[in-house]
C-alpha cells in the first residue's frame, strides 16, 4: 500500500454566519468552494484533468448547497471536465471524512491526486423540511431505541453527568479566544488563508470576522445559558420536547445548564481545501508533500449523548498508527462545545500546551462541513511553525460519531 502526501491545504476566513450580516452570506456557497479550490490548484500548478476526484463535506446538503457541491465548485473554480466530484455529509465530522477518503483513495491506488475538503454556508436557511428540529425526522421507531436531544442540551447533559463546571467551561471559551487573538496577530493563519472576492471582483472577506479578542473571564461568567428555555419548548402536538427526549434515555436527570454563546462554537460560514497526492505523482510532477497521513480512523458512541465519540476516536486512531499520546505533537480537538474539548483533555490526560494551540471554533467559529479540513490546515501550519512531527485531528458530529486523522510532517 502506498502512503498518501498531503502536498497543501487552504481556507477561507470564516465570516459571520448570519444573513445580512457576515461578510459572506451573499456568497454562493458553489463560489465560496471555487475559492479554495482554484487557489489549491494555482498555488501548486496542478493539472486538473489529472485531478482523480474532487471529495467534499457539506453538512446541510439543501437550497443552494445541494446538487452536489463538490462537483459544482470545481466547474465554477475553472476545473477541467474530467475531474470527478463527490459530496457527503457525516455531519460535522465531514471535512475529516473527506480528506480520510481521498487518503484511502490513493493509499489503495485508485487515486493518483485527489483535493479534498468542504464547505458550509450556515448563514442560509438549512431547514430540512417542516418537521421538528430533531435527527431523527420524526422516525418514531429510531426515537425510542435512541432519542436524540438538541447539541447544545446534550452538551449541558454531558456537563452535568461529566461533573465539569461551568467555570472550566468559560475558562476554555477564554482561552480560545486569546490564543486566536495571539495566533491572528502573529500571521500564524497567513499561509492557509485565501481572500474571498465578491462578483463584481471587489472584495468579500480576508480576514476572520468572528473572533471577540475583547472577550474577558467576567463577561462570560455574566451570560445567560443558552439551551435552558429551549429544553422545554414543546415540539410537537404531543408536548414532546428537548428534555423530555434526553430524560428518556436518562430518567431523573436534572440538567445544570452552563453552556452560552462565549463557550459554545461560533456560527460561521466558510471553505477549506487539502490536496494530496501519491508519492510517485508527486515525485514526477514536482509536487513537494508537506505531510503524510499515517493513520485514520472513525468510531460511533451514543447517538443519545452525541458529542462524546472524539475519545474512543482518538484512542482508536493512535492504536492504527502504533502511537501514543505521547507521541502527538499537536492536537485539534474540535470546540463545538466546551465540554468537548474539556473531557477531551481530561480523558487522555492531555498537555493543554498542546490542545488547540491556535483556539478553536469557540473562537474563530465552526463551518460544520469545512471544519475538518481546516483544522487539518491548521494543525499542519503549526507544525511546520513549530518544528514539530505528529498532529492528530478530531471532532465530534451529530448522531454520536468522530472521525480522527494523524499526519506527520516530511
Amino acid at each position: 500500500m502506498t502512503e498518501a502526501w498531503i502536498i497543501d491545504a487552504c481556507r477561507t476566513p470564516r465570516g459571520v454566519g448570519k444573513a445580512g450580516k457576515g461578510a459572506l452570506w451573499e456568497v454562493h456557497p458553489q463560489q465560496l468552494g471555487a475559492t479554495v479550490l482554484k487557489a489549491i490548484a494555482d498555488r501548486n500548478k496542478i493539472d486538473t484533468k489529472e485531478v482523480g476526484d474532487v471529495i467534499w463535506g457539506t453538512a446541510a446538503q439543501v437550497s443552494k448547497q445541494s446538487g452536489d457541491l463538490g462537483r459544482m465548485s470545481a466547474l465554477d473554480a475553472g476545473y477541467d471536465v474530467k475531474a470527478s466530484g463527490i459530496t457527503i455529509d457525516r455531519f460535522c465530522g465531514s471535512g475529516i471524512s473527506a480528506v480520510s477518503l481521498a487518503a484511502a483513495c490513493i493509499k489503495s491506488g485508485m487515486e493518483d491526486l485527489v483535493v479534498a475538503g468542504g464547505t458550509e454556508m450556515m448563514s442560509m436557511d438549512r431547514s430540512r423540511g417542516s418537521g421538528p428540529s430533531v435527527m431523527d425526522n420524526g422516525n418514531l421507531r429510531l426515537r425510542l431505541h435512541h432519542p436524540q436531544t438538541h447539541q447544545g442540551i446534550c452538551a449541558d447533559a454531558i456537563a452535568t453527568l461529566e461533573k465539569i463546571p461551568r467555570q472550566a467551561l468559560d475558562e476554555a471559551g477564554y482561552v480560545s479566544q486569546q490564543r486566536a487573538a495571539i495566533a491572528i496577530a502573529e500571521g500564524r493563519f497567513a499561509k492557509s488563508l485565501i481572500p474571498v472576492y465578491k462578483e463584481d471582483g471587489t472584495l468579500a472577506l480576508d480576514r476572520d470576522e468572528y473572533p471577540r479578542p475583547q472577550t474577558t473571564r467576567e463577561g462570560l461568567a455574566n451570560l445567560k445559558a443558552a439551551f435552558a428555555a429551549m429544553a422545554d419548548v414543546p415540539l410537537d402536538d404531543k408536548g414532546m420536547t428537548y428534555r423530555s427526549l434526553i430524560l428518556q434515555a436518562y430518567p431523573g436527570l436534572e440538567i445544570e445548564h452552563v453552556h452560552h454563546a462565549g463557550n459554545s462554537s461560533g456560527v460561521v460560514d466558510g471553505s477549506a481545501a487539502v490536496l494530496l497526492a501519491s508519492p510517485d505523482y508527486a515525485k514526477a510532477h514536482g509536487l513537494k508533500p508537506r505531510a503524510r497521513v499515517v493513520a485514520m480512523a472513525n468510531m460511533g458512541d451514543s447517538p443519545e449523548l452525541m458529542l462524546n465519540a472524539p475519545v474512543p476516536a482518538a484512542r482508536k486512531v493512535l492504536e492504527k498508527a502504533g502511537l501514543k499520546t505521547s507521541d502527538i505533537d499537536l492536537w485539534e480537538i474540535n470546540e463545538a462545545f466546551a465540554v468537548v474539548s474539556e473531557k477531551f483533555v481530561r480523558d487522555l490526560d492531555l498537555d493543554r500546551d498542546k490542545v488547540n494551540v491556535n483556539g478553536g471554533s469557540i473562537a474563530l467559529g465552526h463551518p460544520i462541513g469545512a471544519t475538518g479540513a481546516m483544522l487539518i490546515g491548521t494543525v499542519l501550519d503549526e507544525l511546520e511553525r513549530q518544528d514539530k512531527q505528529f498532529g492528530l485531528v478530531t471532532m465530534c458530529a451529530a448522531g454520536g460519531m468522530a472521525p480522527a486523522i494523524i499526519i506527520e510532517r516530511i
